[in-house]
């Protein structure tokens, strides 16, 4: 089989968003290309070949983060399982280990001012942007969560949120007094003056249609601090890691344990104030 027909093949797959799509492009060449330097075809794709690239990756000439080598390897699986089938994925762990470390959350007055930053005036747009990072924060959403919104996913009467999360996982998030506000007075004030036709989208753009990541990215350069940030306060203020897994929407308690390093201050203040012996 042709390596560089599966792969574009598998690129235009209907079955990835875009974003997996731009993602995988880089590195599947990039593979097609080794793969040919080794006078190697996909079909030939075993362990040892995997390893073979695995090491390749990680030569000090390349300079790859662990995590993009695991992101590589993970495009290649996906490719050898579109193409070849389930049964010829190497599902031996070759990544090199990713250190887990917790991003810098912003604190709440910060978090205040990017909301105040956003919602300076009266216009259609700020009271779109305010609601959107209030959002955000208030209901710990992926950038990808919050553009997907549509309008039937907000309930202001119970105050909650219904979400479509990654590989279409559903959940419903409790919606704070703030979020509910300003997404109320977006609704009331802001969202007529744009919306056009039958677009259904909660947050539109300024030609009427459903927004896309960049608007929020651009409005903040690192939009996922936020979601870290909701993890970190609820942390902080009480909430166990089950609960936080729930709402942030993780498939696996181990990827929300990144936070457990602040669960664990948060009971050593508590064991300080209320144990005679601490």
């Amino acid at each position: 089989m042709d390596t560089a027909v599966a792969v574009e093949r598998f690129l235009s797959s209907p079955a990835l968003s875009d974003a997996t799509r731009r993602a995988y492009a880089a590195d599947l060449r990039d593979f097609s290309s080794w793969l040919h330097g080794q006078g190697l075809e996909l079909d030939d794709l075993d362990v040892r070949v995997l390893a073979s690239y695995t090491a390749e990756l990680g030569r000090a000439r390349r300079g790859l983060a662990p995590t993009t080598i695991a992101r590589r390897l993970s495009a290649v699986r996906s490719l050898a399982r579109h193409a070849l089938g389930p049964g010829r994925v190497p599902e031996a762990t070759l990544a090199p280990r990713r250190p887990r470390r917790l991003p810098e959350a912003p604190r709440a007055g910060e978090i205040e001012g990017m909301v105040a930053l956003a919602a300076a005036g009266e216009d259609a747009l700020a009271l779109r942007n305010a609601a959107l990072i209030e959002l955000v924060y208030s209901c710990g959403l992926r950038s990808a969560e919050a553009v997907a919104l549509d309008l039937g996913d907000v309930d202001l009467d119970r105050e909650q949120l219904h979400v479509r999360g990654k590989g279409g996982k559903e959940r419903l998030v409790p919606l704070g007094e703030e979020a509910a506000w300003r997404v109320a007075r977006w609704l009331h004030d802001g969202r007529p003056a744009l919306a056009r036709g039958a677009c259904d989208a909660l947050f539109v753009s300024v030609r009427g249609r459903r927004l896309d990541t960049s608007v929020l990215r651009r409005l903040l350069p690192h939009p996922h601090r936020l979601r870290h940030a909701y993890a970190t306060h609820l942390l902080e203020g009480g909430a166990d890691l089950r609960t936080i897994q729930e709402l942030l929407g993780h498939a696996s308690l181990s990827t929300t344990q990144i936070y457990s390093h602040v669960d664990a201050r948060r009971l050593r203040k508590v064991y300080n104030r209320a144990h005679p012996r601490s």
